[in-house]
């Protein structure tokens, strides 16, 4: 038995949910791996010269057992994030650590602890089976997936689960992820599918708008207000993209960084207006790999107040890390807000304290993004108030190129990659809510060798 019944299944137009709950499930399915005894294979290069393509392999694995509170899915499509790229050149650490301490939990969680890692932290597909005490979600059903994984047993949890001390990213510190055909997640992951979106395009927020949504949005984060003036690294990117929407979306003023006028392109696109575009314009915030250039913060910083009528940020949406943090300290308004999620150029951060104490600047640590913060985000894209910024699709075959992609900065937006879905532009149900919206949805795909490469059917 293999997953194709499983695709024929659900794409055909006369399945039930009760068809679905009967189909036998396969005894394995193919992933996208890293190998645990080839952690070391990068070792001694630098970041950049290490190559995806060497370490991700498409593999035929056992399904796993299914537990109590979970789901077995099929996934149609999936994404690349940045994670998924650390993981396959096995930095900052090979995630097999966290596989190893995660089995140690419980017999259950043993089953994550394996010589393989199954990788990904978004998917888009059909729930084909739930576990013990799973009432809300059943056999059908289309959903997405977020990738907060948690056993909220301790009460840390329960104000905000991301404080969990078992909180995990699924796909990551987890094993089973949605870089495959079918992967296993908690069902207090799932959402509902947004409709007018194809499967694609419907795997490609999670991670990403989630995490941008806390970061800028929730009180979580920055707490981002009506006339707020937004300063966003990357604003182009797979992150960045989001927090462009939300700054737009929410009444406040992005001003947007970016490398390339095709990049500014992009962003005046989404309706922005204040847009600098760093390597035009020549900002280089290091004299040599120890030595910050505070001239070069200050000209940032006039820099923004030409576009802003004077004013500083209230908030800063960080994410390179090392390169940019002290420019980012710099030029936020006194009481102003620096918020952070990740360091994708270097996680040793520089900064001058003086311009942080002296002027009452807060620097808050963002992750991922709780249940409730994941839904809120994962439904105004259903409602089309914030749009998917998918550029390019991969065959499961290609995801080492597809993370070599976003390794080396090639892509636009986000990358997605497909799992069951035999093709691109299948799984939308509501065409009519997509034909409002087409424009927006195919943006970043416009991006792409000048093409849209829209579908709708299937």
């Amino acid at each position: 038995m293999t997953v194709k019944h499983i695709l024929d299944a659900i794409t055909s137009p006369d399945s039930t949910p009760q068809d679905i709950t009967a189909l036998s499930l396969p005894e394995s399915y193919r992933a996208v791996t890293v190998h645990k005894d080839e952690a070391e294979m990068f070792q001694g290069l630098p970041s950049r010269e290490k190559d995806p393509r060497k370490s991700l392999h498409l593999d035929e694995v056992p399904v796993p057992e299914l537990g109590p509170g979970e789901a077995l899915v099929a996934v149609m499509a999936s994404s690349v994030n940045y994670n998924s790229v650390w993981t396959s050149i096995f930095e900052p650490v090979p995630t097999f650590g966290f596989l190893e301490r995660y089995g140690r939990l419980s017999p259950l969680a043993k089953r994550h602890d394996l010589p393989y890692h199954v990788i990904g932290s978004d998917l888009a597909g059909v729930v084909l089976r739930t576990g013990e005490g799973v009432n809300a979600w059943q056999p059908g059903d289309e959903v997405v997936a977020h990738c907060l994984s948690v056993e909220l047993e301790s009460s840390d949890g329960h104000n905000d689960t991301m404080l969990d001390p078992e909180q995990r990213i699924w796909g990551f510190e987890t094993n089973f992820g949605g870089l495959a055909e079918i992967a296993l997640v908690k069902t207090n992951q799932l959402m509902p599918k947004p409709r007018h979106l194809t499967w694609e395009e419907a795997a490609a927020p999670g991670l990403v708008n989630s995490t941008a949504y806390r970061q800028l949005v929730s009180r979580n984060g920055a707490g981002m207000k009506q006339g707020d003036n937004v300063l966003i690294w990357g604003a182009s990117g797979g992150l960045g993209s989001y927090a462009t929407q939300f700054a737009l979306a929410g009444g406040a003023n992005p001003i947007c960084v970016v490398s390339s006028d095709s990049k500014a392109q992009i962003c005046r696109d989404m309706g922005a207006e204040a847009i600098i575009d760093r390597n035009a314009e020549g900002y280089k915030f290091w004299k040599d790999e120890n030595t910050q250039d505070p001239r070069e913060w200050k000209r940032f910083g006039k820099r923004i107040r030409e576009l802003t009528g004077g004013e500083d940020v209230d908030i800063v949406f960080e994410h390179p890390g090392r390169e940019t943090f002290g420019a980012s300290v710099y030029v936020t308004r006194k009481g102003g807000t620096i918020v952070t999620c990740a360091s994708t150029s270097g996680y040793m951060h520089q900064y001058d304290n003086r311009y942080l104490w002296m002027s009452l600047k807060r620097i808050i640590g963002s992750h991922f993004a709780n249940y409730r913060e994941a839904w809120e985000a994962n439904r105004l894209i259903a409602k089309g108030k914030i749009h998917p910024t998918l550029s390019k699709t991969y065959s499961l075959e290609e995801t080492g190129q597809a993370a070599y992609d976003v390794h080396k900065n090639l892509h636009q937006g986000k990358v997605g990659v497909l799992g069951l879905a035999p093709r691109e532009g299948m799984g939308v149900s509501d065409p009519e809510m997509r034909a409002k919206h087409l424009d927006a949805i195919n943006r970043f795909r416009a991006t792409e060798d000048g093409a849209t490469g829209e579908a709708t059917r299937g």
